[in-house]
């Protein structure tokens, strides 16, 4: 797995980018909703990074070195026991961050972030971030509305891993993870919904090839492709539902806050 905290010089995919000037990545839901005078205050500090699949933004009580605002692609947070054994607490692209719990003044966190979708993201060091943020009253408060919305999703997650069977939760990971990189067409493996889902790869590929026989998904070497978006949904549990109007009702106030300047 790649730490993409260590700067290495052969690591061409993670060479700094300074955003262009006047420009913000729109991609970025958090970053979009800025006014422009508090973007200028952090855009010759962001670095455009590649981020290949089981990178690893940071790790479960390491200080946070970096905040990513995800443009593409789909991260994870892990929880990892002593045993080797983990399962997913939250899925994050472009609508968030990873590295935001340092606007509470946290510099660690328990959990792994680890990218389960390849993609890219604008980062900045989180301790400058942390500083420039006392000029900017909007990202700071988007920041930490996010960071409560991710716990209520944490908290759902943690129910929905205790509660409901491997393919209701199949369904709604499906869902979401869809929602987030916008494409049906999801390149996981079974090895890692077996891992993201906390189970056995035998109980993964049964719950799929239940889903592929009603025609709900299409399965091939190395991707999903979901065919029947509503017939998923129908087969996600309560969760899928929850977590999707926690972030609806998120957005309008953002939205709302962003646009004096």
């Amino acid at each position: 797995m790649e730490r993409t905290n260590e700067k290495k010089e052969d690591q061409t995919e993670l060479a700094a980018k300074p955003a262009r000037s006047g420009t913000k990545p729109a991609r970025n839901e958090i970053l979009s909703l800025i006014p422009e005078s508090e973007y200028e205050l952090i855009r010759s500090d962001l670095e455009a990074v590649s981020l290949r699949r089981d990178s690893i933004l940071h790790d479960g009580g390491e200080k946070i070195d970096f905040t990513y605002f995800l443009t593409s692609g789909l991260a994870s947070l892990v929880v990892q026991t002593s045993d080797g054994r983990s399962v997913e607490v939250a899925v994050i692209g472009r609508e968030g961050g990873v590295g935001a719990p340092l606007t509470s003044g946290l510099h660690r966190r328990p959990y792994r972030a680890i990218m389960q979708i390849p993609g890219s993201a604008v980062r900045i060091p989180a301790d400058l971030l942390e500083e420039k943020l006392r000029r900017m009253p909007v990202l700071g408060t988007a920041l930490n509305r996010y960071v409560l919305v991710r716990g209520l999703q944490i908290a759902q997650i943690a129910a929905c891993n205790r509660l409901h069977e491997i393919d209701q939760r199949l369904a709604r990971w499906l869902l979401m993870c869809r929602e987030r990189v916008n494409s049906d067409l999801l390149p996981v493996t079974h090895e890692q919904l077996a891992q993201i889902l906390g189970t056995g790869r035998p109980s993964v590929s049964l719950a799929a090839g239940v889903l592929q026989k009603t025609g709900v998904i299409e399965i091939s070497r190395g991707a999903v492709r979901i065919l029947k978006r509503r017939e998923l949904e129908s087969a996600a549990c309560e969760c899928y539902r929850a977590i999707a109007q926690f972030y609806r009702a998120l957005k309008a106030p953002l939205a709302a806050a962003a646009v004096p300047e």
